[in-house]
């Protein structure tokens, strides 16, 4: 698995990556991706900023969110407009057509859990989880203990380091989500 960590060692913080195994670091490319974000609706949406840039900033490369509205103020009451049926049907058919899955997880949910164990149980698809170093005692220890080969965690002291690893990913010639969504 590859983890990416913050260094704060040398007065900054700088995002690095550590590679285990024969895994490595994926990132973006500019061919156009179907990408499930993950962010909870009903839990702590505190870091609702920096999931809405990170959505921002994939949008902005061309990428599809198919989850875009989850970032929105009134993304509780949309979702009550349709049963929780039509909710699962409409979420399992997005992580099924999906190339990606990218969550901030530090509000963590039971949808963000399920999502996230889904997806990695029953496919061979990459998964990108965030979450603030501060509150990583509170999240939930299958998320930050997962060493599961297709996920990427990264921990973050703030939202311009998740936004640097993003534009990174995204400038990168050799994409690291397209790599890894393109493994899949």
């Amino acid at each position: 698995m590859a983890n990416v960590t913050t260094d704060a060692h040398l007065g900054e913080a700088y995002l690095w990556t550590l590679y285990h195994g024969s895994s490595s670091l994926m990132l973006l490319d500019t061919t156009s991706m179907k990408i499930y974000f993950g962010f909870t609706v009903a839990g702590n949406r505190a870091t609702i900023e920096t999931a809405r840039r990170v959505v921002q900033l994939l949008e902005g490369a061309g990428h599809e969110v198919l989850t875009r509205h989850l970032v929105d103020d009134n993304a509780w009451e949309r979702d009550r407009l349709i049963t929780p049926q039509e909710i699962f049907a409409r979420d399992m058919k997005w992580l099924q057509e999906c190339d990606l899955f990218i969550a901030e997880v530090s509000g963590s949910s039971f949808g963000i859990g399920f999502e996230t164990g889904y997806l990695l149980g029953s496919s061979h698809k990459k998964a990108i989880l965030f979450f603030r170093c501060e509150i990583e005692k509170s999240i939930s220890l299958l998320i930050t203990g997962n060493t599961h080969p297709n996920c990427t965690l990264v921990p973050y002291g703030n939202e311009n380091e998740v936004e640097n690893f993003v534009r990174d990913s995204l400038s990168s010639g050799s994409s690291h989500f397209e790599a890894m969504a393109g493994s899949a």
